[in-house]
């Protein structure tokens, strides 16, 4: 009888552990869609800030797009060469400035990647959950800038919500 209840109490007590297991199953934390767009609309206002008309698209941890947006005289360019950006932030789960000398090799010449300066990987609590890529500015540091001021815009409240 005590080996049974000593079992019981045994099983009972890691019963919670097994339960928040999930075999074979990964869960993620995905942005919403108002965050995505608060993303964009402070990059666009940041660089808007310096005279600056930029594209930018802001995708989630796999590289789809959430939401593209051009500032009203932005060249319609940026939004293509945004949203390479951000997939490769995305993709490799870095800033796209780090990428810069791999953009000549077989890696940097795939479809759909983009390793120059502006994209961002948008991590929250060490995690990835998307991306975000500027074009437009003069420079490519510029275009980083204003990616950095759209995730600085959202971070505090991402990170209140881990």
């Amino acid at each position: 009888m005590k080996i049974l209840v000593a079992s019981l109490i045994l099983l009972l007590g890691t019963t919670p552990a097994l339960a928040q297991e999930e075999p074979g199953m990964v869960s993620t934390k995905r942005m919403n869609l108002n965050t995505a767009l608060m993303i964009a609309q402070a990059a666009i206002a940041e660089c808007s800030k310096q005279g600056i008309q930029i594209g930018v698209t802001v995708v989630d941890r796999e590289g789809i797009v959430q939401v593209t947006l051009r500032d009203t005289i932005a060249a319609q360019i940026t939004v293509p060469i945004s949203q390479g950006k951000a997939f490769t932030a995305a993709n490799f789960n870095s800033a796209t400035t780090a990428l810069a000398d791999r953009a000549n090799s077989p890696v940097g010449r795939a479809p759909g990647i983009l390793m120059a300066a502006g994209g961002l990987p948008i991590q929250v609590g060490g995690a990835l959950i998307g991306a975000v890529g500027v074009s437009g500015a003069p420079s490519g540091l510029t275009d980083e800038a204003c990616a950095q001021a759209g995730i600085d815009a959202v971070i505090d409240d991402l990170e209140m919500a881990m």
